[in-house]
């Protein structure tokens, strides 16, 4: 698994919303087909992305498969982006301090 498999992951919206559905704990495929409003097939092929990307892990309770996020990946991704939020709130506070000389009244 890597960061790029990470994010093509999580580019798809539905995967986003599976995602933001298993947070806070397990859901079971029929819970995330009423949630994200699709039939299980596709649901079930998003999961499969989700968990070949290391997202998402699957445990068997009888006949039905729950499954919970892994936020592993996202931490390791919020690491790689850790130096570009720097950067851009560096350029955010330059861009503040010009606007700040811009708007300042000047002596005459």
């Amino acid at each position: 698994m890597t960061t790029t498999d990470v994010l093509e992951a999580i580019i798809d919206p539905t995967r986003r919303r599976i995602l933001d559905a298993i947070r806070d704990g397990e859901r079971s495929v029929g819970e995330l087909v009423e949630i994200v409003g699709m039939h299980q097939p596709g649901v079930s092929r998003h999961l499969k992305v989700l968990r070949d990307a290391g997202l998402v892990e699957v445990r068997k309770d009888a006949n039905r498969r729950l499954y919970r996020l892994r936020p592993e990946p996202l931490r390791e991704l919020d690491v790689w982006l850790e130096p570009y939020r720097l950067e851009w709130s560096n350029r955010l506070d330059s861009l503040e301090r010009h606007l700040e000389q811009s708007a300042a009244p000047k002596d005459k």
